[in-house]
């Protein structure tokens, strides 16, 4: 059954895509924190909880550069 168990979902950012918008910190504040220029700092190596999941779909969805990947 997909979902249970297996690898976690992990949060990516495409570098060379990324400009800084940060909108990925306001819809993620607990798993992406802004580095002094904007750019995102994803914690925990990018692991994404049961519970964040929805959330985590919703910021790749609205990162305005496709920067933000859910794998």
């Amino acid at each position: 059954m997909s979902g249970s168990g297996g690898d976690a979902a992990r949060l990516r950012v495409d570098w060379p895509a990324c400009k800084a918008h940060g909108l990925c910190h306001e819809l993620l504040p607990d798993l992406v924190r802004l580095d002094e220029w904007g750019y995102p700092i994803v914690l925990a190596d990018g692991g994404v909880t049961p519970a964040q999941i929805a959330d985590a779909r919703a910021a790749v969805r609205a990162c305005p550069r496709r920067a933000l990947h859910l794998t």
